[in-house]
Formats: structure tokens, C-alpha cells, sequence
């Protein structure tokens, strides 16, 4: 009984405990009460257990190894399914497990009109079961089998309000190119496994290095889009919109703050161990130039937005854009920053989308054009939007200012170290970034917070207590983690930036002692010191830098823009675009749609915001052929650079 009890046991249960909470759920039947409390508890259960790991992986630096049937490796292979935790891997599933259980906390008055309830649970947490195993899991053959689950229960889920408009449109999309990542992810372990004879992570990491070839790097491209694919990067962004926009608020959560990590927890995994390419520049310019992309197109996507959620689609690959950037530079406070911002993602965001559930639920809209003044009648929901605002708009002391500061001094440090001004563009970017999230977010809260309350509105009431109490956790976190940013990076993103450099404890634990310099020979990886030289959050001479940067930042944005003729200026004062803020002689107050209150901008980038909407299309067979061709650049790239 001791040893069941023991803390070794606890990742397999935390990923039991989901798929038996689905099973539970389905016998609980019509009973509400039965329903709520096996998934409420699946999830404590599941999230109390990772917790309880916190000491002995994070603090203690173990990694533990637990083998499926007690099957430990023979004549020199692993055989059987094994989980392998080290503080990589419980980092990320500490946030996949808060954010379930703040989604499922919001879930039980969120979803209480709905019909087919007891479905939309067992989605649930087979989804949250899925993802779970998939960051616990030491093969990687058990991590394609969790991929296919939370990808079919990610598409059912979008389609769980299949009466609404676009719910069944956007599953089908999601369906069609999650099974190209799939697919691509099978390809790619077949293919190694054809080579290595073993699906086992850590001795895949061992082999790999010393063997490549045309077939292991074609394997890595294979991957790489794969895990993409799961992380909404671009060039499959507008999936994220489209589900984002279908899918439950509580859904949307996992879809932002769940899945999206699942991808780049893939993608870590995947360069920095399975292969460990990154010490190559070219490896490392291919995720920041993704990264700085995916941050710039998003946010300028997000500003052209009419619609509540998928403005909030847009802003969560934006944000998923900072991670893949600061990891991609492969410096110990680059890897601590994007973990750092990838677990504010999750709050802030999450947040963000809890409040949007919200204003749909009384509203029965998200169309920014529509709706205006809630604050009057939903001024908890206002407070705890504006918090998740704040957060990701980098306003201090708020934690998303505390995460992209250090972005922005990673990125800076890395052109300083290296000499290579690619970087202090990502710096840029980043900045950029910034300043547009919080533009669209004062056109946010403006759009659907203040203002005018429309008619039609004026008896909307606040959200049940269950609904707030769920966002409230999430907006306490935000404050929590950007106040104490030194004891979240000490206890949590230091030790999984820690973990990230040391392959070799990795491939040990798993195998045994001395199994990678047996294996790998001088390809072994060396163990050295990891040093986080963060500068201080409030120092001047930093933050006069900071100003710098972003003047020139605000300055490129203005070059950028075509500015109008005298003759244009003209046309649009003819079409009465200004009439909306007066009436007859004297100036009234009038409400600024949604799409109005940075007209000026989107005007004068009015080319760039119409080549990127005619470049999405919303048509499936693009979005296929976008993965098809970004599988052909991969192979491609990394046939030249590996």
C-alpha cells in the first residue's frame, strides 16, 4: 500500500485519473450531481498529483522514470511504454493541469443549458488526458497515440455547438490539417524507428546525433511540422481562429492555453533532444524567424478583427509567437523567458476567453459593432477582463510585463553575444507586438466594456458566481506571478530551463548511468553550468534602452505605412467616414464601432491588410496546401543546414 502511495506513481495516475473521470462521467448518465463531481474531481485529482512532484523534481532536480508493467530496458533496448518526468516536462504539465481545472470549474454553470452534456465531459477529459500523457510520456510512439486523442477530441469538442455558425465548418478544417500533423508525426517516428529500433525518447536522443542522415533529417521536418501543427504557429494560425471561433469559451481555454503547449513542448523536445540541433544558428534563426513572424502577423490579424473570439484567437498565436522566439535562442534566459511567457499565456489568456464565454453567454454576441457599455451591467466580468488586458499587454506590474521584459533582454542579449543583428530585430518585433496587443485591447474594452449600452442591452445582468469565481482564479494568478517573478522563475522556469541543457541526465535517468557516453561516445552530451544573468526589472539604464528600442520600433511601424495623398484624404471625408462623431451643429457623443477606433491605421496599411485577407481565404484545401508546402520548405531547409 506504501509503495502505491508513493510520489513515483503520481504521473501515470494524473493520466489515469483523466481517462477514468471520462469513463465515470458516461455511467454517471443524466445525473447532474454525479457528473459534475467525478469530473471536478478527475481533474483535482490529476492537478493535486503534479503538484506533488513539485518538490522532488523541481527542488530536488530528480527525473523520474516509470516504466509501464515494470518492462525496463534489455540487451540494450527499451522496450515497453514508459513515462519520464523531469522538470521540463512537469512544468508544462503543471500548466496544463491548471488551466483544465480552472476550465472545468467554469464548465459546470457555463455549460448548463447545453444539451449533451455528459458527452461534452468525457471530451473533455479525454482531451485533458491526452495532452497530459503527451508531456509526461517517455516514447514516442505513446506520444503520436496522444496526439490522436486530443486531436479528435479537440474536433468534436469545436463541433460540440454544431447548431452554431461556423461549428461544423471549423471542426472539418481542424480535422483536415490536425490529421496532416498527425500523419506527419507517425511518418516521421515510423521512420526513425526503422532506423533505431526503439521508440523509447531517451535512447532515441542517444542514437540520433551520432547517425544522421537524409532519412533521420526528412524524419525531423516530418516532426517539426507535426508539433507545429499542434502549436497554431504560422503558417497554421487560421486554424485557431476558426475552432477559437466555433468552439465553447471553456473549450477555447484548452485550445489556447492546452494545446498550443502541447506543440511547442513537442518542439523543444524535439531540437533541443532528439536531435540537439540547436547549437547550429541556422536551427536557431528558423524558430525565431517563425516566432517573430507569428507575432507580427497574428497581432496585425487580430486588429482587423470584428468578431470578440477571434480577435482573441489571433492574440493567443501572437503570444505563442514570444515563446517559440525566446526559445529558439537557445541561451539559458531565453529558455526561462519562453517558459515563463508561455505559462502567463495560459493564465492571461484563459482569462481573456473565460470573459469572452462570459459576454456571449448574456449578450448572445461577440460582435465588437454590436455591443458596448456591459460595464455598467457586468462590472465583475469588466474588472477581471481588464486584469487579463493589462497582463497580456505587458503593463506592469502585471505578469505578462514581467515575462516579455525578459523576452526583450534575451533577445537583446543573444545580438550583443553573437553579433548578429537578426536578433535585435526580433527585439523589435517583439516591441512592435506589444504596442499593437495594447492597442487592441484599448479598442476591446472600449468596443465592449464602455461606450454606450445598446438598447438592447440595458437588462443584461452579471454572470453567476461559478463563471466568475473560475475567472477569478485566473486573474489572482496573473497578479500573483507577475509580483513574484523571482519566485516563479526560481522555482519553476530556472529548473525547466535547466532540464532543457541537460540531455544527458535525461537520456541516464531513463537507461542508466553512464548509458550516453557508452552510446554516444564524443557526441555525449556535456553537462555544464547554467547561468541566468537576468538584469534587473527597474533599473534606468535599462529601461532607457527599452525606450530606445521602441522609438525606432514606433518609427519603423511609421515608414512602414502609406501614408495618403491629399486626393485620398479627400475620398474617404466624402464618404462621411467621420459623420459618426457629429450630428447636426453640435458635437454628440456617439459609439465607436469596433472596426473604427484605429481606422486610421488599418487605412494606411490598407495594402498589407488586404493581400493578408485575400491570403486567407477560409477555404480547407489552402489551409492543406499551406501544410503541404510548409513540409516541403521544412525538408528542404533542413537538408541544407543539418
Amino acid at each position: 500500500m506504501t509503495n502505491l502511495l508513493s510520489y513515483t506513481h503520481f504521473p501515470v495516475y494524473s493520466i489515469m485519473v483523466l481517462f477514468l473521470g471520462a469513463f465515470l462521467v458516461v455511467i454517471a448518465g443524466k445525473s447532474k450531481a454525479l457528473r459534475h463531481i467525478f469530473a471536478i474531481c478527475a481533474v483535482t485529482a490529476s492537478l493535486a498529483c503534479l503538484i506533488a512532484l513539485i518538490k522532488p523534481v523541481m527542488i530536488d532536480g530528480e527525473v523520474i522514470a516509470y516504466w509501464m508493467g515494470a518492462r525496463e530496458p534489455a540487451g540494450g533496448y527499451a522496450i515497453g511504454i514508459a513515462l519520464e518526468v523531469d522538470a521540463l516536462s512537469l512544468f508544462f504539465g503543471l500548466l496544463i493541469a491548471t488551466a483544465v481545472f480552472v476550465s472545468c470549474c467554469y464548465s459546470i454553470t457555463y455549460m448548463r443549458f447545453d444539451e449533451n452534456v455528459s458527452q461534452y465531459y468525457t471530451l473533455f477529459l479525454m482531451l485533458s488526458g491526452g495532452v497530459i500523457g503527451l508531456v509526461l510520456s517517455g516514447d514516442l510512439f505513446n506520444m503520436f497515440i496522444m496526439v490522436e486523442i486530443l486531436t479528435f477530441a479537440a474536433v468534436a469538442l469545436t463541433a460540440f455547438r454544431n447548431k452554431a455558425h461556423g461549428a461544423l465548418e471549423a471542426a472539418f478544417k481542424y480535422l483536415v490539417v490536425g490529421c496532416i500533423g498527425s500523419t506527419c508525426i507517425l511518418a516521421g517516428t515510423i521512420m526513425l524507428y526503422a532506423q533505431a529500433r526503439t521508440l523509447n525518447f531517451a535512447q532515441l536522443s542517444a542514437f540520433i546525433p551520432g547517425n544522421f542522415n537524409t532519412s533521420t533529417i526528412i524524419a525531423f521536418a516530418l516532426l517539426y511540422i507535426g508539433f507545429s501543427t499542434k502549436a497554431f504557429i504560422v503558417p497554421f494560425h487560421p486554424l485557431a481562429a476558426d475552432a477559437h471561433g466555433a468552439a465553447p469559451a471553456s473549450i477555447s481555454v484548452l485550445i489556447s492555453g492546452v494545446l498550443t503547449k502541447s506543440g511547442i513542448y513537442g518542439i523543444i523536445r524535439l531540437t533541443y533532444f532528439l536531435f540537439q540541433s540547436m547549437a547550429l544558428g541556422k536551427m536557431q534563426f528558423l524558430l525565431v524567424f517563425i516566432g517573430s513572424v507569428s507575432m507580427f502577423v497574428c497581432v496585425t490579424m487580430a486588429l482587423a478583427q470584428h468578431d470578440f473570439k477571434r480577435l482573441l484567437a489571433f492574440h493567443s498565436i501572437s503570444q505563442i509567437g514570444y515563446v517559440l522566439t525566446a526559445c529558439g535562442l537557445c541561451t539559458a534566459l531565453g529558455i526561462s523567458a519562453g517558459l515563463y511567457h508561455a505559462m502567463n499565456h495560459t493564465l492571461f489568456k484563459g482569462l481573456l476567453f473565460l470573459a469572452a464565454g462570459a459576454v456571449l453567454q448574456q449578450t448572445g454576441t461577440t460582435d465588437l459593432n454590436k455591443l458596448g457599455g456591459l460595464s455598467k451591467r457586468m462590472p465583475h466580468t469588466t474588472v477581471l477582463f481588464l486584469i487579463g488586458a493589462f497582463s497580456i499587454s505587458g503593463i506592469p506590474p502585471f505578469n505578462g510585463f514581467a515575462s516579455k521584459w525578459m523576452v526583450y533582454q534575451a533577445t537583446y542579449q543573444k545580438a550583443v553575444e553573437s553579433g548578429n543583428i537578426g536578433f535585435l530585430f526580433a527585439t523589435i518585433i517583439a516591441l512592435i507586438t506589444s504596442v499593437l496587443t495594447l492597442a487592441s485591447f484599448v479598442k476591446v474594452s472600449q468596443s465592449v466594456f464602455f461606450g454606450q449600452l445598446p438598447e438592447e442591452y440595458k437588462d443584461v445582468k452579471e454572470v453567476p458566481f461559478g463563471m466568475r469565481f473560475a475567472m477569478g482564479i485566473f486573474a489572482v494568478l496573473c497578479i500573483v506571478t507577475g509580483l513574484f517573478r523571482e519566485l516563479v522563475t526560481h522555482y519553476l522556469t530556472e529548473p525547466a530551463a535547466r532540464a532543457v541543457f541537460d540531455v544527458g541526465k535525461y537520456i541516464n535517468s531513463m537507461l542508466g548511468d553512464g548509458y550516453a557516453s557508452a552510446v554516444m561516445g564524443a557526441n555525449a552530451p556535456v553537462r555544464t553550468e547554467v547561468v541566468f544573468d537576468m538584469a534587473g526589472t527597474w533599473q534606468p539604464i535599462h529601461w532607457l534602452l527599452l525606450l530606445c528600442i521602441l522609438l525606432l520600433a514606433i518609427t519603423l511601424v511609421a515608414l512602414l505605412g502609406r501614408y495618403d495623398t491629399v486626393s485620398e484624404n479627400k475620398a474617404a471625408l466624402a464618404e462621411g467616414k467621420f459623420d459618426i462623431f457629429f450630428g447636426g451643429e453640435k458635437s454628440v457623443p456617439s459609439q465607436v464601432g469596433g472596426g473604427d477606433l484605429f481606422w486610421g491605421f488599418k487605412h494606411n496599411w490598407r495594402h498589407y491588410f488586404s493581400f493578408m485577407h485575400d491570403l486567407h481565404s477560409g477555404i480547407v484545401n489552402d489551409y492543406a496546401l499551406w501544410a503541404v508546402v510548409a513540409l516541403a520548405l521544412a525538408m528542404l531547409y533542413m537538408l541544407i543546414v543539418l
